[in-house]
């Protein structure tokens, strides 16, 4: 079963709320070197109110979700990181060993699903460091939401990467 936290942040443009889900069960993937790519797969959408998805919409985006889910954990050659919805784009953040393979597989999840918009970024990142980021930020805000305490987002920054 994966583990997962949220945490509210606010947009770049600090305009709307970006809710930022990470995943913490990791470390059979990080832990191997083959995991070296990142891969970055944007969906912009027309926002509701506040930069979040419509109800509708919402749904299509979890169902994508639930469908990569699914054809990841039957053949595990990346694994689902962290999603960023808001500000009218939901971004899913994966780690896989094989560019090739994981478009395969991408495709394989969205089979029955109409083409959507989405944009894909690749990078080389064999130690991590953005899941590492976002983890270390993820923690921090929700840490501070649990004792009550008021985040300065632009602090964040400065906080441990490593998990």
């Amino acid at each position: 079963m994966s583990n997962w936290i949220t945490a509210p942040f606010e947009s770049v443009e600090g305009e709307n709320l970006v809710m930022c889900t990470v995943r913490t069960d990791v470390s059979r993937f990080r832990e191997n070197p083959r995991f070296r790519f990142r891969v970055e797969v944007e969906w912009p959408y027309e926002p509701a109110a506040g930069g979040m998805p419509h109800e509708t919409l919402g749904h299509e985006l979890e169902a994508v979700v639930d469908a990569l889910q699914s054809v990841l954990k039957a053949d595990p050659v990346a694994v689902l990181t962290g999603v960023y919805t808001g500000n009218g784009s939901r971004t899913m953040v994966f780690y896989t060993l094989s560019l090739h393979i994981f478009q395969r597989k991408f495709n394989e999840a969205l089979a029955d699903f109409p083409a959507l918009p989405l944009e894909f970024e690749a990078f080389e990142d064999p130690d991590w460091e953005e899941y590492g980021s976002m983890l270390s930020q993820v923690r921090r805000v929700d840490d501070e939401l649990d004792s009550g305490e008021v985040l300065d987002v632009d602090e964040s920054d400065d906080a441990d990467e490593s998990d």
